[in-house]
């Protein structure tokens, strides 16, 4: 892409820069200790053309990025109604881990919750996949586990477009303060949504939310996403479109958590925040969109992240309630 795209992205994240309020995620001791400086933002075209900013190679972990990523590999792998039969579709106007479920049903509300996610986690169909080596040799680090980790890891690999890996260690720090999530895992256990073993599940998860990433790699797999499923570099199909759609749905509707309905109507994309600092969002059909800072709000969302996403549906009109319709490489290129 043109250097002025990347130009134009140093501007937003220096206009982002000034507002340094917000948290790290203190209760996980990799997260407590990042360095609040970092910054970064990338886009990815849906025809391949990719442009970032800031600390670009930084690597972190993924967090609850992986969720909609996961949810999508789940959908492909056991079908929509299975999917739906355990974990519903709906936003929870609730806290990401608030221990909750669907009344009536006993569902988690969706996947993007702590909730939806785990469950949606044991989901994956790991049966034709070999055990995965990493990590520490441990009783709730079963079989089933390990190779539902390598479908996983390589699942989100071929969404990156290039081999994943796990920060081990961290996961090993967040599952030893695990203790929300493993209640959260006897509650689906208590209510018939989780067929695994609570340790198992919580286990699988935080493996999953310790794949590291550069924000270069979350913008191409949300650009993954844009493109009906497709990786734009390679070509290669990850998930099914339809797949693709439905994930985009909920992520609309329910990425953000209890902000969702106002990111909606003040950003209006598709998005998925992670605790390490991490933001994606998806422009259908043109962009996948990243961003990292790792200062939160009280919804669990990078604080910048959000201001940059904000300036970039304001200047490039990438809301999707708009009725102007750009394309947002020529847009930027205008600008340079």
């Amino acid at each position: 892409m043109h250097e002025s795209i990347n130009t134009y992205l140093r501007e937003v994240l220096k206009e982002s820069s000034a507002d340094v309020s917000g948290k790290l995620a203190a209760y996980i001791p990799r997260l407590r200790d990042a360095d609040e400086k970092l910054q970064a933002l990338a886009l990815a075209t849906a025809d391949g053309q990719e442009c970032s900013a800031g600390d670009d190679e930084h690597l972190f972990t993924i967090q609850s990025i992986s969720k909609p990523f996961v949810y999508a590999l789940a959908l492909d792998d056991i079908g929509l109604d299975r999917v739906r039969e355990m974990v519903g579709m709906e936003p929870s106007g609730e806290a990401f881990n608030e221990l909750s479920l669907e009344g009536g049903t006993g569902r988690p509300l969706n996947p993007m919750i702590n909730a939806g996610a785990i469950a949606t986690h044991h989901l994956v169909d790991h049966t034709s996949h070999e055990e995965h080596p990493g990590g520490r040799q441990s009783e709730s680090r079963t079989s089933e586990v390990r190779s539902r980790t390598t479908r996983i890891l390589d699942g989100m690999s071929a969404f990156a477009g290039r081999p994943l890996e796990i920060d081990w260690d961290a996961a090993e720090e967040e599952y030893s303060t695990a203790y929300r999530n493993m209640a959260i895992a006897h509650m689906l256990k208590s209510h018939g949504s989780l067929e695994t073993e609570p340790d198992e599940a919580v286990r699988g998860y935080i493996d999953q939310c310790s794949i590291l990433v550069t924000v270069k790699d979350i913008a191409r797999m949300a650009a993954t996403l844009a493109n009906n499923g497709i990786n734009p570099e390679n070509g290669l199909r990850v998930v099914s479109a339809e797949s693709a759609r439905t994930t985009l749905g909920i992520m609309a509707t329910c990425g953000m958590y209890d902000a969702s309905g106002r990111w909606l109507t003040q950003i209006g994309i598709p998005a998925k925040s992670g605790i390490s600092g991490g933001i994606i969002g998806v422009l259908p059909g043109q962009v996948g969109i990243a961003s990292f800072a790792p200062r939160l709000n009280e919804e669990g969302s990078s604080v910048q992240g959000v201001a940059m996403f904000q300036h970039l549906s304001n200047e490039l009109s990438l809301h999707l309630m708009s009725s102007e319709r750009i394309n947002v490489i020529e847009e930027l290129e205008r600008r340079g």
